[in-house]
């Protein structure tokens, strides 16, 4: 079941986080344009996992994983970029939560390749 993996939990924790912390960036203009890379980016975390779930395929399951790790790092990047913005605990808390989402993806993609390596 999705809600039994914590990389995907944890999406869906970053994902709400990172609303509340574009209420504070949206006042700024330049925070506005950051705000909208974020959501982006951190949205398409957990939409990828969903999404390569949802296709039941064990063979594209780890190409939507590597997907949604390329948006954690991108967002770990924008995250970087707000430092003119958010505290800048906010910010290593959710670069420290985003390298978790990453280190939980990396791994499961080895494991599933290498799982598909051995049929």
């Amino acid at each position: 079941m999705l809600e039994d993996f914590s990389a995907y939990t944890k999406s869906n924790q970053i994902w709400d986080l990172t609303w509340s912390d574009t209420e504070i960036m949206k006042i700024d203009f330049r925070g506005k344009e950051i705000c909208k890379q974020l959501i982006r980016s951190v949205g398409s975390i957990s939409a990828n996992i969903e999404e390569g779930y949802g296709r039941g395929s064990k063979r594209e399951y780890p190409h939507y994983l590597k997907i949604s790790r390329g948006s954690a790092t991108e967002s770990k990047g924008w995250f970087k970029k707000s430092k003119f913005l958010l505290d800048e605990n906010i910010i290593n808390e959710r670069i420290k939560l985003l390298e978790e989402i990453i280190a939980m993806l990396t791994k499961t993609i080895i494991t599933l390749e290498k799982k598909a390596k051995e049929k």
